[in-house]
């Protein structure tokens, strides 16, 4: 993890912030209290379960109402491995052979309903995300098949007990969608949750209107001294890119948190020069575009190939990534990880062959071995442009080349999840892989099998898969964690095909110069609630 590739980098005088007339950070200033920061959202979230979601649609409005047991610093939210303690007082020493994490919970943090937030709050809630009961959706529940029990001994210190050392579970624990909910709500209504808000963060729930803001305030009795220095947020949803940079623009936002295409950033930075700061990272996303296995006939390998080898994503990685917020060409692992496919290795998986006419006459061959040379389906997509219906249009595109023909069925948030999460009427899907914070051992439970993973939506179940990923998770050697990954890339992009890889983000975020207090990372899931943002206005 030391040497991970993720990289940060805050455009300055000395590079391009200069040369597009950007703002460049200042040193360090005293916070000033108050004021309203408003930022646009590109989407609704579903549900405002944390526990049930995986879209920044949810995290961006809803973290702010939230605590966690632990997170990434968020004063280095680019590092894959700085931890830090929220309602706990201090990292843990693992004991009992690094099987045990003892957590101490702060004393007199309370809920926005003004009862006393408890260790037994903490551990009803990590049980609702190891192991939910039938008909409670849990995205991550994968991330914890480490974890033999969590206890509250007293009202103050949680116990984690594991079945085995694990290196990814303090990542895994410091997701940023581990809201602590509380355990009497739990215990009358597990899907309260989904449609109510009630937490112990930096605000407090002031107002929400259906398609339009939703509304926080200062909480005033939250537990980190000093914060928020806001007086209050305003989430503000606009679906169109064109709306959310000219709100920005015009200072109606002054920030969007997911991220603006290349030109979108340089129209900005040509219109406002030093009212506008840019931050840029490498980005722990990439769409998929995911098969449904009950679906004929993609039930069939063979079809499942040739769509993947179809793509040429060496050529693909050039074109829109002058265009969209893609850019790596990469496996199942974020680029520049050491667990990530090299070049080299990457092209020995079909779909990344350097010949892409060789691949392409493979794919034709495939279809018609299958008894489908003239294959049509419909695409299966998110009514979000960046990437989303970019990168379908030109998944369509790639597809025409051997003789595909595809229609795009286009759904808003709400629904496009509902129909992943249904698994029944799409032929094929664009899906994603995005996580928090970059643990790949855990990452890639997306490719097990759908009755484990908690967010594979291929309809499919493939136990080599899953012995692998365990297999990984218990290898403690780096260096046959990576031989394992190679072994399941390979069976998950090639050799069964389960889902494809198409390109990964890239996260470009240009916003008003008065905003401080927040520092990009590799994720837009990170470092959203807001509790350290100030104003310089």
């Amino acid at each position: 993890m030391k040497n991970i590739k993720s990289k940060l980098a805050i455009l300055s005088v000395a590079g391009l912030a200069l040369a597009l007339g950007a703002a460049a950070p200042t040193a360090a200033e005293t916070p000033k209290k108050g004021g309203i920061l408003k930022f646009v959202v590109p989407a609704e979230p579903p549900s405002f379960d944390g526990h049930r979601e995986t879209t920044f649609a949810l995290i961006h409005p809803i973290a702010p109402f939230y605590s966690v047991l632990i997170r990434v610093n968020p004063d280095n939210p680019s590092s894959p491995t700085d931890f830090t303690c929220d309602l706990c007082t201090e990292m843990p020493k693992p004991t009992d052979g690094g099987k045990n994490f003892t957590f101490k919970i702060r004393k007199g943090v309370k809920f926005s309903d003004g009862s006393t937030l408890t260790a037994h709050d903490i551990v009803a809630t990590f049980k609702k995300i190891i192991n939910p009961v039938e008909g409670v959706a849990s995205a991550r529940k994968a991330f914890y098949i480490m974890v033999d029990s969590v206890t509250a001994p007293d009202d103050n210190t949680v116990v984690f007990k594991l079945k085995y050392p694990s290196g990814a579970f303090i990542p895994a624990l410091a997701n940023p969608y581990n809201f602590i909910y509380s355990k009497k709500i739990l215990d009358k209504d597990m899907h309260w949750y989904e449609k109510n808000v009630m937490g112990s963060g930096p605000f407090l729930f002031k107002e929400r209107q259906a398609g339009a803001v939703i509304k926080g305030e200062r909480n005033p009795n939250y537990y980190h001294p000093g914060k928020p220095y806001l007086d209050g947020f305003e989430a503000i949803f606009a679906k169109k890119q064109s709306l959310r940079v000219q709100a920005v623009r015009g200072d109606r936002a002054a920030i969007e948190f997911r991220g603006f295409p290349p030109k979108s950033r340089d129209d900005l930075v040509k219109a406002l020069g030093k009212n506008l700061t840019v931050q840029e990272s490498d980005w722990n996303c990439v769409l998929i575009t995911t098969p449904n296995h009950k679906k004929k006939p993609f039930d069939d390998v063979r079809v499942r190939r040739a769509l993947t080898l179809a793509i040429d994503r060496w050529g693909g990685s050039k074109y829109l990534s002058r265009i969209a917020i893609v850019k790596a060409v990469g496996g199942v692992v974020f680029p520049g990880h050491p667990l990530a496919a090299t070049k080299e290795e990457l092209q020995k998986i079909a779909g990344y062959w350097p010949d892409i006419e060789k691949s392409r006459a493979e794919a034709r061959r495939l279809l018609k071995e299958a008894g489908v040379p003239n294959l049509k389906f419909t695409l299966h997509n998110r009514a979000v442009d960046q990437p989303y219906k970019i990168v379908g249009t030109w998944l369509i595109d790639q597809w025409k080349q051997v003789g595909i023909t595809v229609e795009q069925w286009v759904q808003p948030t709400g629904p496009f999840y509902a129909e992943l999460r249904r698994k029944k009427s799409f032929d094929v899907s664009v899906d994603f892989n995005c996580q928090a914070v970059v643990n790949p051992l855990l990452d890639v439970a997306k490719f097990v099998s759908d009755d484990l993973s908690g967010n594979n939506y291929g309809n499919y179940q493939d136990r080599e898969m899953d012995k692998m990923f365990d297999a990984m998770n218990r290898a403690a050697d780096p260096a046959e964690q990576r031989t394992i990954m190679r072994k399941f890339e390979k069976r998950a992009l090639d050799e069964q095909a389960n889902a494809f890889i198409t390109l990964w983000w890239y996260r470009i975020i240009p916003h008003r110069s008065y905003v401080k207090g927040w520092k990009i990372s590799p994720s837009h899931y990170l470092n959203q609630d807001l509790s350290g943002v100030w104003l310089d206005k």
